[in-house]
């Protein structure tokens, strides 16, 4: 063999060891971002998931908005990824417990009863005003000392929490997605899409409940969203008492 051909041999046993090498970094870095994402989600291989969805309130049939579908189809596809199963049921029909699977909640306290519960099991200091009837405080969120009211199309806010049972044995979380409209709860399941890693790594495996503030809706539909606080200890902190009337008295 002359030096000629030793030299094209040896150029094509390197970059062959070269693409190897390369796709097994490749292999171990994509497997190890998946592990994490699994991680966060609570959605090993295989494993089952709970889609609750709420009920249109401005319907009076049983029926899901359009922008609660989208929400959903962005969940599927984050439960795809991680090589999980979901199913889907309505707010009237999930009873049972949590923590044992990984649960996605759609839809603010009036339309879902799930939603409810949840926030008054996990979020006492959390309130959301159901009154139907229009004013300036209807569908506003309470969050300890602090009111956030709507302006519809403009300035709406949505509540995205991902929240753990705290029990042995069930570690899997609770992620809710309370907005004061439908098209708030789509803009945050994009917004937990597009920026899960940052959230795992700045949260790891615990709760976190985060505010957010969807812009101007009607130009940009659920695209634009802001951070407005991270709220965690506030909101699950119990609101205190109202203060009694000054001439009202203590039953003895």
């Amino acid at each position: 063999m002359n030096d000629d051909v030793r030299n094209i041999v040896l150029g094509v046993v390197a970059a062959g060891i070269s693409a190897a090498l390369g796709w097994l970094a490749r292999t171990y870095l994509w497997k190890r971002k998946l592990r994490r994402k699994q991680a966060f989600f609570g959605l090993p291989d295989n494993s089952e998931s709970l889609l609750v969805v709420n009920r249109d309130a401005g319907s009076p049939d049983l029926a899901v908005h359009r922008y609660d579908v989208f929400a959903l189809l962005e969940l599927s596809a984050l439960i795809k990824d991680c090589g999980a199963h979901a199913e889907v049921i309505t707010q009237d029909a999930a009873r049972q417990g949590f923590g044992e699977r990984t649960e996605f909640c759609v839809g603010g306290p009036g339309s879902n009863r799930r939603m409810a519960a949840h926030m008054h099991a996990m979020l006492p200091g959390v309130r959301v005003n159901t009154d139907p009837d229009p004013g300036p405080d209807r569908l506003a969120f309470q969050i300890g000392s602090e009111r956030y009211r709507m302006e519809p199309g403009l300035t709406e806010y949505v509540l995205l929490a991902r929240l753990t049972a705290g029990q042995p044995g069930l570690s899997r979380p609770v992620f809710l997605f309370c907005g004061q409209r439908a098209i708030t709860n789509q803009a945050a399941t994009r917004y937990l899409a597009r920026n899960h890693e940052r959230l795992s790594r700045k949260h790891g495996s615990g709760s976190f409940v985060l505010l957010l503030k969807v812009v101007n809706s009607q130009a940009y539909g659920p695209d634009v969203v802001e951070l407005v606080a991270d709220v965690t200890r506030a909101a699950q902190a119990p609101l205190p008492a109202p203060a009694l009337p000054r001439n009202s008295h203590r039953a003895s």
